[in-house]
């Protein structure tokens, strides 16, 4: 099966009140869409990393009463979890979908990514696009644009992932709802694969 794209009821999704409700329209419209792209890009993704890359769809079994602002597939090395690793992630918010790398607060890696962000941090601003985002929270909309951050936020961001236990990174591209990318399932597949060789480097500095 090939991804056909995102469309506005997708988005209304996050809209619809009560957990059980939006969880309904969720597992009805957008978890397809992922399962879909979660298989399509895992041989791809594999190769690029050089080991197995195993698909995990979200499933928000945790939540027993605020409904789901976010959801997403990530591919991560381990069949069992994605959440102690450093991973991959495609997903969406109410106002956006985004393309990320991500180590997020259970990964003991973190530390060791912190210890090379604080070394290579001036390599790491030439290996990642101006217009990529980082995040400390990937449970945020909100985000920092590269090309708009300062020589302290790298130094601060290395610093709290080596001594901040529920500290985390996310990398990647955020691509608003209206773009007409998200319409075309074939140019989508394209963009996410090439987003994700451009963070290979940071999957790389994890390890």
């Amino acid at each position: 099966m090939e991804f056909n794209g995102f469309d506005s009821k997708d988005f209304d999704v996050f809209t619809i009140d009560g957990l059980e409700p939006r969880m309904d329209a969720l597992i009805s419209t957008i978890r397809p869409k992922l399962t879909t792209i979660g298989e399509q890009i895992q041989p791809y993704l594999a190769t690029l990393c050089g080991e197995e890359m195993y698909v995990h769809v979200a499933k928000h079994a945790r939540r027993t009463v605020n409904p789901p602002k976010d959801t997403w597939v990530a591919w991560a090395s381990n069949k069992r979890g994605y959440k102690a690793l450093p991973h991959f992630e495609v997903g969406m918010f109410g106002s956006h979908v985004f393309i990320v790398f991500a180590i997020i607060y259970e990964s003991p890696r973190k530390f060791d990514f912190g210890k090379a962000l604080q070394k290579d941090w001036k390599k790491v601003k030439q290996m990642i696009p101006d217009e990529f985002y980082w995040s400390t929270d990937h449970m945020s909309p909100q985000a920092n644009i590269q090309g708009e951050l300062d020589d302290q936020y790298w130094l601060d961001t290395a610093e709290r992932l080596q001594n901040v236990k529920k500290s985390e990174i996310v990398c990647g591209l955020r691509i608003e709802k209206d773009d007409p990318l998200l319409q075309d399932g074939k140019a989508f597949i394209e963009k996410v694969e090439q987003t994700f060789e451009q963070l290979l480097p940071l999957y790389r500095m994890a390890f």
